[in-house]
């Protein structure tokens, strides 16, 4: 019988999945997508049933169904999803209230200021390896204490949303120590562990789901989760971790200097490095296996913000194709959109600025301006702030070897092009550009041993390359200024919009 490996992603707006056999090689594939919730500004939510546990039973008999694998032949389940996530859980489990998101989602904002100023930002980035942002959980745990206190009374776990989905396949509170580093301040860089020893009093260790590597195998598929999933019970799971980290694992992320970007809701970076980045403006994180670590950073709208444009300005345009059709009148604009910059900050913006009271604007606009030059706005506005984040990499001593490119936002032209030419990185795309759901089957793969962590350049080979346009550097360099001097000259006008 030949091997079979299963990976499992929940993203933000949809979820994949994909059987792998043991030479890499695709068995089948499949996506299902959900909605993101926004109940009022600056917060993001996902219905912890509803979009993340039925969409994986869902993938799961779709892909046994259209593969004709036997549940029998499938050596181990790798699960990723979006995160860091805040779910407050009863003892059996049950969600006690909507996933509230990862730094998309701004709502503890005060907590965050109350948390750095009791603590201090020197010893947050000492001890915990990150300063509070919006991507940290534990300020959202201290939030639902203030405002939820009827659930955080109920709660008896507080789990992510990949820890929700291996608990459903097996029964046990897990989360791997790379999505754990986001937990600042209740997890410790240096001892790899929790501890309220930074903020006491605010919740009850116990809480916390147990640490494990992402390739430990954590338990195996349960008879309820057989009979839901059509998966065979007794089948390995391993910890699994944040969709971001897969992704990178599934591009061939391997080495120091290696970095991934990925094109999804949201530009996410991961740069390995061989010791531990200090610096606010950057998340770390220790990687999925032991003696290596991650510096971290993403843009907060990235792929939301085209959705958002084509369904207020191509409402015309049939919903199916309408991004399609925009990139193609954005290609008819030249470089530099004819003299428009846009600050994408439509959800406030994470890295570097980390400002949750950041707003978007667009600069520059005149009477001649088209919906096409404003539409490569957008994409440039990204590639913007994504050459920003590879600034900020270098300045903080972590310089990229490689760049290895992934998501849907590799294939729109304009996008990926102008990363390119604004950051003056190439970038390698892979030939398997499924994302994290392959990340995850290799990672399965690895956790039983069947792989070694090299052999992920032979499941997915290089394609192609998208290599800096010299002809366009001092255009960019000039609006790349423009770009980085809009945010602190309009910084304060930002709050006075606020009240």
């Amino acid at each position: 019988m030949t091997h079979h490996y299963l990976g499992i992603d929940i993203g933000t707006f949809e979820s994949k999945g994909v059987l792998v056999a043991a030479d890499g090689s695709i068995a089948a594939m499949a996506a299902k997508p959900h909605k993101l919730i926004v109940p009022q500004p600056g917060w993001a939510e996902h219905r912890p049933k509803e979009d993340w546990w039925d969409d994986v039973t869902f993938l799961c008999r779709t892909l046994l169904a259209e593969s004709g694998v036997p549940p029998e032949s499938i050596r181990a389940v790798g699960l990723s999803a979006i995160g860091p996530c805040m779910l407050p859980v009863d003892a059996a489990g049950e969600p006690l209230m909507n996933g509230v998101l990862y730094g998309v989602d701004t709502r503890a904002h005060q907590e965050i200021a109350d948390l750095t100023a009791q603590i201090g930002e020197d010893v947050l980035l000492e001890r915990c390896g990150n300063a509070l942002t919006s991507q940290s959980v534990g300020p959202k745990i201290l939030w639902l204490k203030r405002n939820r206190p009827e659930i955080f009374a109920r709660t008896a776990k507080i789990l992510t949303s990949t820890s929700f989905l291996v608990h459903k396949l097996t029964g046990r509170f897990v989360i791997d120590h790379y999505t754990a580093a986001n937990s600042s301040p209740f997890y410790l860089a240096d001892e790899l562990a929790w501890s309220d020893e930074l903020a006491p009093g605010i919740l009850d260790l116990g809480l916390m789901p147990d640490l494990a590597w992402s390739t430990d195998i954590v338990g195996t598929v349960t008879r309820q989760a057989a009979a839901e999933t059509g998966l065979a019970e007794g089948t390995p799971v391993i910890a699994g971790t944040i969709d971001a980290a897969a992704e990178a694992v599934s591009v061939g992320v391997l080495d120091s200097g290696d970095m991934m970007v990925m094109y999804g809701s949201t530009i996410f970076t991961i740069l390995l490095g061989d010791t531990r980045v200090r610096d606010p403006r950057l998340w770390w994180a220790p990687w999925l296996m032991p003696g290596q670590h991650a510096a971290l950073a993403g843009l907060a709208t990235s792929g939301t913000l085209s959705h958002w444009f084509r369904d207020q300005f191509a409402r015309e345009l049939d919903p199916a194709t309408a991004i399609q059709a925009l990139v193609a009148e954005a290609e008819q604009s030249p470089p530099g959109a004819r003299g428009l910059v846009l600050l994408p900050y439509f959800s406030g913006e994470r890295t570097p600025i980390h400002d949750p009271q950041a707003k978007g604007a667009l600069f520059g606009l005149n009477l001649t301006h088209t919906r096409g030059d404003i539409c490569r706005a957008v994409f440039e506005g990204i590639a913007c702030g994504t050459a920003h984040i590879v600034e900020t990499y270098r300045e903080a001593g972590q310089v990229p070897r490689a760049v290895y490119s992934v998501g849907g936002g590799t294939k729109n032209r304009v996008w990926s092009q102008a990363t390119s030419d604004i950051s003056g990185h190439p970038q390698i795309l892979r030939q398997k550009t499924f994302g994290a759901s392959y990340g995850d089957a290799f990672l399965a793969a690895l956790a039983v041993g069947d792989v070694q962590p090299g052999d992920i350049r032979a499941w997915n080979p290089t394609a192609s390359e998208i290599v800096p346009d010299p002809a366009q550097a001092e255009l960019y360099r000039r609006q790349f200024g423009v770009f980085k001097d809009l945010y602190p000259a309009t910084r304060d006008l930002m709050r006075r919009l606020d009240g």
